[in-house]
């Protein structure tokens, strides 16, 4: 905004309709994310460093790609349909064709992990699919500073978003669930068995489902976000870049060293995030041994823990400093998958169901809670670094400056999972792929790299005349008198 206008808002459908992103988005690549290993891994035959090779690698190309769609989105000439909105029609035919082709792979021979055509053929769709996802996601998260411009109104937005991404995380592995606990034999879902006869066979109408929602999640974004203010203002000056001066402007973000530290706790929650979802199944499988109703516990787990812990968040941050909020939202996680420590005893079935239970639901309860301290802080930086830039035209400013900022995020960002897929792949490859001992240890790292990103929040510093910080001092003086 300029020193003339009112700030944006998102409130009523437009708020709605941007905000279904978190669950259109979230539902396909949530379903993805985790199944997908399992997937490849259990029942396709496919040796499980290769997937983790091709999983890696597609994760760098996207956050490489974040970066050069973040700056070819900010060179556009504003045009009729708006600014960044049109890339969202761009991307979306090859992002769905992907995300539904990938559960159609060639099998692997039953004497062959190593088969070529599958590992081609999976590298090649990831490989796709994640560079037009990245077009589509950058475009999604970088509308923020721009459609919703005060903090009052990006909690609001990231209230939301949370709570869809919740759900979204809940439907993404309850139909899964419902088919694992269909099958007679969960250990062995081989294709060649008839548990992985009935996987072949549900596995991808399930992503069908999820995809054709994505896409119709992606056409309500594209009509509910409004970009008329670029053509209502004659302030702003078109300034295109190369892609190369863009790699150089990651430096603007890089130098903050705010948003610095917040990337890179979210280098290391990325990590976690990623080792938690590719640990879900074998843990109910192999650690827990789960059979048929007994995998939806998880699904419980998730409904209640995600909910509950989302509204004490909420409730909490009313109360205190959104950055102390956060830090012990992360602390609690910590602790939680530090208690895991305890499987490795000898104990009754009951007594690892109520450890399982309280470890994953306080775990999983922090992990989606993050969305409410994560996202208005990172756009209130980047609100502030273009006041700071340019304070008589805030819009203009904000419009060079958003793309660099969230397409390195997006980079940082998608460089945790990257690790994280290659760190597990690697552990799991082999004998290990069945081993409780080994899950359970992968589990407890969650907590290591949690600590990692605890550290760095904590030094995370606002400015004085951050909303945040002016928060803090009204209840001060409300104390006061």
């Amino acid at each position: 905004m300029n020193s003339t206008t009112s700030p944006r808002e998102l409130h009523g459908k437009r708020l709605l309709g941007y905000s279904l992103g978190d669950l259109g988005f979230t539902l396909p690549n949530m379903f993805t994310g985790v199944f997908l290993f399992q997937f490849y891994v259990y029942t396709v035959n496919l040796n499980a460093l290769l997937v983790s090779i091709g999983v890696t690698s597609q994760l760098i190309v996207g956050a490489i790609a974040a970066i050069i769609f973040g700056v070819i989105i900010d060179n556009k000439k504003p045009g009729k349909l708006g600014k960044r909105r049109p890339f969202l029609l761009i991307g979306l035919p090859v992002w769905c064709i992907t995300t539904v082709l990938i559960w159609f792979p060639p099998l692997c021979p039953q004497d062959n992990s190593l088969y070529l055509p599958t590992t081609i053929f999976f590298w090649s769709v990831t490989m796709v699919r994640t560079i037009f996802r990245a077009l589509i996601f950058n475009v999604y998260i970088s509308m923020l500073p721009e459609q919703s411009q005060t903090l009052k109104n990006r909690e609001k937005v990231a209230s939301i978003r949370s709570a869809f991404s919740i759900i979204a995380s809940v439907l993404a592995l309850l139909l899964p669930s419902i088919i694992e606990s269909l099958l007679s034999d969960p250990g062995n879902v081989e294709w060649w068995h008839s548990s992985g006869e009935i996987l072949l066979l549900y596995i991808p109408l399930i992503g069908i489902i999820f995809t054709t929602f994505g896409l119709i999640t992606v056409i309500i974004i594209f009509i509910s976000v409004d970009e008329s203010f670029y053509n209502n203002s004659s302030n702003l000056n078109h300034e295109k870049i190369k892609i190369k001066e863009a790699f150089k402007r990651m430096s603007i973000p890089a130098k903050d060293k705010n948003f610095a530290k917040m990337m890179i706790a979210g280098f290391f929650i990325g990590i976690s995030g990623k080792v938690l979802g590719l640990l879900v199944f074998p843990f109910q499988t192999y650690k827990m041994e789960f059979q048929e109703s007994q995998f939806f516990i998880y699904i419980l787990i998730s409904i209640f823990g995600k909910f509950f812990w989302f509204f004490l968040w909420k409730r909490i941050l009313k109360r205190n400093h959104i950055l102390n909020s956060y830090s012990i939202c992360i602390l609690l996680a910590i602790i939680a998958s530090f208690i895991e420590v305890f499987f490795f005893l000898e104990l009754q079935f009951g007594i690892k169901l109520i450890l399982y239970i309280v470890t994953w639901s306080i775990v999983l309860g922090s992990m989606y809670a993050y969305p409410l301290f994560t996202i208005p802080i990172m756009a209130s930086l980047v609100h502030e670094a273009a006041e700071n830039d340019n304070p008589d035209n805030v819009d203009e400013a904000m419009s060079k400056l958003s793309g660099s900022y969230y397409g390195l995020a997006s980079f940082v960002r998608s460089m945790g999972p990257a690790f994280a897929s290659m760190f597990v792949g690697s552990i799991l490859s082999g004998p290990n792929e069945k081993n409780p001992d080994v899950i359970v240890i992968l589990f407890m790292c969650i907590g290591v790299f949690y600590l990692i990103a605890f550290v760095f929040v904590k030094r995370v510093k606002l400015s004085k005349d951050s909303y945040y910080s002016k928060q803090i001092i009204e209840k001060g003086n409300i104390l006061l008198e």
